[in-house]
């Protein structure tokens, strides 16, 4: 028998449902009791091989988040170029919120992971796929505490790396923005923006094989 309650399964959904890609932040400092519970809970999550691949790295410096918004910047202005004819509406969009959220985190995988065979001998990205899952793990626990997030992910990754100092063979994975806001969005941001709406779950799951759409069978 489950040991959650009806009441307590529909509200870990109703969470799921709720949380937000967050761009819009209030600059209002978080506690550091909430922070260790966030860290905590994305150190909980699933690792192959119990390698625990993830590393955090709080940018508390004025400096180094100036740095850091410079390579997202100049990311996102590589990004727009490379769109064609959607350049000026995703110029318009609102990618990050890293000037007014109340923290950045760095999201990293560790250095010297060829060293766990466990679970990656044939499938090496599982270390990735590991931090994915810690960073998930925080967005959900952040939604519940009412602290938004968000998931900045145009920089060059050696570059970050370069000003952050990490290590030879580590490799950051996400900037991190966490801070209050005064109000979740109701859907998905890129949803509102018409950039994309969500796909129909109906259309990515199949039965036993790969199913080819008419599109596809003409590629």
């Amino acid at each position: 028998m489950s040991r959650f309650t009806p009441t307590q399964i529909n509200t870990l959904y109703e969470v799921i449902a709720a949380r937000r890609d967050m761009r819009h932040f209030r600059s209002d400092p978080l506690d550091e009791a909430l922070m260790t519970r966030l860290l905590e809970a994305a150190h909980c999550a699933p690792s192959v091989g119990y390698m625990q691949p993830w590393r955090f790295i709080r940018v508390k410096s004025v400096e180094v988040r100036r740095k850091m918004l410079a390579l997202v910047e100049a990311e996102r202005i590589e990004t727009a170029s490379a769109l064609g004819e959607r350049q000026q509406e995703f110029l318009r969009l609102k990618v990050e919120g890293m000037r007014e959220c109340a923290e950045i985190l760095v999201a990293a995988l560790c250095d010297k992971r060829e060293q766990h065979v466990f679970g990656r001998r044939t499938m090496p990205d599982m270390d990735l796929a590991s931090v994915a899952c810690a960073i998930q793990n925080m967005w959900l626990a952040a939604r519940v505490e009412d602290v938004g997030m968000g998931w900045v992910s145009m920089f060059d990754p050696e570059a970050l790396r370069d000003l952050l100092q990490m290590p030879s063979g580590s490799r950051p994975v996400a900037i991190l923005c966490l801070g209050r806001v005064d109000e979740f969005y109701p859907r998905p941001m890129l949803e509102t923006q018409q950039w994309r709406t969500r796909a129909d779950l109906a259309t990515l799951v199949f039965d036993d094989h790969w199913r080819m759409d008419d599109n596809e069978l003409f590629d």
